[in-house]
């Protein structure tokens, strides 16, 4: 292994430092984006059951929006419950703009890396094609190691560059289609809590019953 990545040049340096990166981004949002972390789906029982028993007090919410990102999402929901739908929702997308751009911290990476891993790959084969041809103008076409040596070298770069791009491509599309299905699941449970909280502070207002 070390003999091929000295076969193919000083170019190797930054698609293994790109493949190094990329593997720590994987495995990184791996663990950042699973379900439970982001979207459990027990939270919306969860905190139905502490409203139904008037729980909802300051230690449960910042337990909820310390648990999980929805938690945090509707924690900011619920902090705001006695006030106008406008002030709710507005909080609530304040809150989302947040957590979404933390859901998808290092993708652009990941996604760069995917494009420029080919790039640096192509160029390890046009320096390595330069080789050859500047071998052939000083020694001819009769020195086969002259010229097996920039083949080589062009070939191993171009194989590396696309055994970087490929996965990082792939978990790049992943990660993005996982982020864009949990915003769509938050936003589901966010206008279900904002229309709980509005039939709630109606019926509170028509039996005069302050919220709690």
């Amino acid at each position: 292994m070390l003999e091929i990545i000295k076969a193919g040049g000083w170019l190797m340096a930054p698609i293994i430092l790109c493949s190094i990166i990329s593997l720590t981004i994987i495995i990184e949002r791996a663990w950042s984006l699973q379900r439970k972390k982001v979207v459990p789906g027990d939270l919306g029982a969860q905190v139905q059951d502490w409203a139904s028993r008037h729980e909802l007090d300051r230690r449960h919410l910042e337990q909820l929006r310390e648990g999980s990102v929805l938690g945090r999402v509707l924690g900011a929901g619920l902090v705001n419950r006695h006030r106008s739908r406008h002030l709710i929702k507005e909080a609530i997308e304040d809150t989302g703009r947040h957590v979404v751009h933390e859901l998808e911290r290092f993708l652009n990476t990941l996604g760069t890396i995917a494009g420029i891993s080919p790039l640096l790959g192509l160029l390890g084969t046009v320096i390595g094609m330069i080789k050859v041809f500047s071998s052939i103008m000083v020694h001819g076409v009769g020195d086969a190691n002259q010229l097996a040596g920039g083949i080589s070298e062009a070939l191993i770069t171009t194989a590396a560059g696309l055994t970087v791009a490929i996965p990082s491509f792939f978990f790049y599309r992943y990660y993005k289609g996982k982020v864009e299905a949990y915003v769509v699941s938050m936003e589901e449970q966010a206008i279900n809590l904002i229309e709980a909280i509005e039939r709630g502070n109606v019926a509170q207002l028509r039996s005069g019953v302050p919220g709690g």
